[in-house]
């Protein structure tokens, strides 16, 4: 009986020692090899004074030594709380504070924004550098040597939490996902069964691992024993050479990751015929994009549907068809169905359950869903309610179960993968002086999926541009987030109730561009 994430690596090296488990920046490590480093640093970590729970940091872009500080709480069961690298200084801060962590891990490229964070970090104890050093951090290799090969004398255990990933609420605010290790292995069998990724497989993964789908995959990938192409961060030249050189067979990408790979101009010069499985996810495929690639690549796409919270629906790679019958072709636009083990229902408002065909909030009753919001009571009871996840996502399903979303109860919008709440968006424009009111919604991106649009009223008397908006926003919250475009009006439509309604703005400037002469200063 599996007791923790931690016997996966236990087992690959007992079967697999000399297999090679990862390649990353020209060097291959194998099974054997992760395992006792992990080990090694679960020791560290515990004779630096870590207990079984106790919570590490972690901001880096990807790298083997992320793996290595994941496969350290596998074992020992830390919790690990992930960084966003994206995020403004503030926000960083922000989730520091709250997550409490005792040892922070930081890759020496973000060491001078940690250093003018330390101060309002109490929780911290020490910092470990990775790929570099600073005379208040411990240089991650030295800390690594301070540990046993023998590990931690502590193991983890199914129900312990394993991960704090944050996500912004509907207010903006983040939120810490609980994930324990029992909803992990879940996930890490989806990948297996959902995706299908093999023993035999070469997964390349170039996706941020302080996100689910990266995580997900790379702990899938390693149920099976199967290989990891790792990548620091996205550039498709080298994602094309490196599919070809080492043969990928599985890879996970956003979709403007996607757009931004069959764009290239020298994609005709590589042999990918070793792909099998694209799975894309974070974010709607745009039809015409999916068509292009299934006519560039064949049937290798599938579309998985979820979030941090849980798992939820798979679109296969046979039910991505563009010829046939109309019923089958507009499944393209759904985003598939719930596997076994996967409850899924549509609700009202008043909790009642929606026939086929009829819109409400997905809802979603899974053994890979969360455990909870970190220190956020209110929100776990908001979401949770009788081993139901309430989405927040409205959305419709068939009468075959393929389930279509239609909008975002939270009010979100997803560029480039990335998840941006308006709400977030709209605090910080509304901290600009000359900002009365402001409204942000979503709109056409044939790069990004969705780009942000501010609509704004400027205060009586004042003066704004959409350039200093948009640089307002940069001090504020992450460059990803700031807002594209800025239409200036004079008065926000409004309900009865004296919400702004965004209907109307959604009609009157959501398309791609702006109308002439909306943008500009007042």
């Amino acid at each position: 009986m599996l007791e923790s994430l931690g016997d996966v690596l236990r087992d690959n090296a007992a079967k697999r020692p000399h297999d090679t488990a990862t390649v990353h920046a020209g060097r291959r490590i194998t099974f054997g090899q992760h395992f006792q480093r992990s080990q090694q640093l679960a020791s560290a970590l515990y004779r630096a004074g870590l207990r079984r729970q106790d919570r590490v940091a972690i901001l880096s872009r990807n790298s083997a030594r992320y793996l290595e500080v994941y496969g350290a709480a596998e074992l020992a069961g830390y919790v690990v709380a992930t960084l966003n690298f994206r995020l403004a200084p503030g926000e960083i801060a922000y989730i520091a504070v709250d997550c409490a962590p005792s040892v922070l891990f930081f890759e020496a490229e973000y060491g001078e924004v940690i250093d003018t964070l330390r101060g309002s970090l109490p929780s911290v104890r020490q910092y470990v550098a990775i790929g570099g050093s600073a005379p208040w951090a411990t240089e991650f290799e030295a800390f690594v040597a301070a540990g046993s090969s023998e590990g931690a004398p502590v193991r983890a255990a199914m129900d312990d939490v394993m991960h704090l990933i944050y996500t912004s609420g509907t207010t903006g605010r983040p939120k810490g996902v609980m994930r324990t290790h029992r909803a992990e292995m879940r996930i890490a069998e989806f990948m297996t069964t959902e995706v299908g990724v093999l023993h035999e497989d070469v997964v390349q993964i170039m996706m941020p691992l302080y996100h689910v789908g990266a995580r997900w995959l790379q702990l899938g990938t390693h149920l099976r024993g199967a290989r990891i192409v790792l990548h620091r961060e996205v550039e498709p030249l080298e994602l094309l050479q490196t599919m070809e050189l080492e043969r990928v067979s599985v890879v996970h990408m956003a979709p403007t990751i996607i757009q931004r790979l069959l764009d290239h101009p020298r994609l005709d010069e590589f042999d990918l015929s070793s792909l099998r499985t694209v799975y894309y996810s974070a974010a709607p495929m745009p039809l015409p994009l999916l068509r292009r690639g299934i006519e560039k690549l064949g049937g290798v796409f599938l579309q998985l549907y979820g979030m941090t919270e849980g798992f939820g629906t798979t679109l296969h790679k046979g039910q991505h068809r563009t010829e046939g019958p109309p019923e089958e072709v507009r499944r393209l636009s759904s985003v598939g169905q719930a596997p076994i083990g996967v409850g899924l229902r549509i609700m009202s408002d008043d909790g009642v359950e929606q026939p086929a065909g009829v819109p409400g909030e997905i809802e979603l009753n899974t053994d890979s869903r969360m455990a909870g919001y970190w220190n956020n009571s209110i929100a776990t009871a908001s979401a949770l309610l009788d081993g139901w996840y309430k989405t927040g996502d409205v959305g419709y399903v068939d009468p075959q179960g393929f389930l279509y979303l239609v909008d975002r109860k939270k009010d979100m919008i997803i560029s480039g993968g990335e998840n941006i709440y308006c709400r977030e968006v709209e605090e910080a424009i509304a901290a600009h002086e000359s900002v009365a009111e402001v409204a942000v919604i979503g709109t056409p991106d044939p790069e990004w999926g969705e780009s942000v649009r501010a609509i704004v009223v400027v205060r009586e008397g004042a003066q704004a541009s959409e350039a200093q908006i948009i640089e307002h926003c940069r001090t504020r919250i992450a460059s990803y987030k700031k807002p594209r475009s800025v239409v200036f009006i004079a008065e926000l439509p409004r309900l009865t109730t004296g919400k702004v309604n965004k209907v109307v703005l959604r009609e009157q400037y959501g398309a791609a561009r702006a109308s002439p002469g909306d943008a500009g200063r007042h």
